[in-house]
């Protein structure tokens, strides 16, 4: 079987060929001109209903809401761009760690994002709505997640300069129902954030309160108690605080 012959280039007419070239070398320019593809951020999405994802997690809720953990903490990092914290919507950001901490409830990991990730932009607003949700999970479950609780006083007190709000947090700490499995010195921040208001008297009467209770038992606290509170009944005899 003959194979067609191939006719040589040279025998395209000269018009086409010109077109062609025209064609290309239009082509390139166009593309040249064009500016290059700008990066742009996407939104965090809204988080579905806890039904949703129990049904999407095919009975493995701890599995997904370690997956879901990691998505969200990467989500600021987009192609071609990185989000601050601050330009994400908390709103979102908040109804996500809710969800995730529903798959586990055991799971600190959300907690710790709250108040350690999300709730250290410099943004008292977001600061304030990450410190609000660690208090609210953790009246669920005080046992477990006193330790956020915790460092939200801290962040209250220190980084927000909310004496108010610190001791807030504070007495959560002091007064929840199980605050047998809550360390003593987590139990008694609200003395000393009672003392930068000036409230001394107030700091006075829970010490002492605490001395007399019975529930201090390590002979170090009780005695660094019993000093502290010693300090303050010697400053106030001499009018140094109020």
């Amino acid at each position: 079987m003959r194979r067609p012959s191939q006719r040589p280039l040279s025998c395209v007419p000269a018009r086409v060929a010109a077109l062609l070239g025209a064609g290309l070398l239009l082509q390139v320019a166009w593309h040249g001109a064009q500016p290059p593809p700008q990066p742009r951020a996407e939104d965090l999405p809204p988080a579905p209903q806890a039904a949703v994802l129990r049904l999407t997690s095919l009975g493995d809720p701890l599995a997904l809401s370690k997956v879901l953990m990691l998505w969200l903490q990467v989500f600021d990092n987009q192609p071609g761009i990185s989000l601050p914290f601050r330009d994400l919507d908390y709103a979102r950001v908040e109804a996500w760690l809710e969800r995730i901490l529903d798959l586990d409830p055991r799971g600190q990991y959300p907690l710790l994002a709250a108040s350690r990730l999300y709730g250290a932009v410099p943004d008292p607003r977001r600061q304030r709505r990450m410190l609000d949700f660690v208090h609210e999970k953790f009246r669920e479950d005080p046992a477990r997640r006193w330790p956020w609780l915790a460092h939200a006083v801290y962040v209250a007190k220190y980084q927000l300069r909310d004496l108010p709000l610190a001791l807030k947090y504070a007495r959560a700490l002091a007064d929840n129902p199980g605050r047998g499995e809550i360390p003593h010195w987590a139990q008694q921040m609200q003395i000393f954030v009672l003392e930068e208001m000036g409230e001394t008297e107030a700091a006075r009467v829970l010490i002492g309160a605490l001395l007399d209770s019975g529930r201090i038992t390590d002979p170090h606290e009780f005695r660094f108690l019993t000093g502290r509170l010693r300090l303050l009944e010697e400053k106030s005899d001499d009018g140094s605080i109020n």
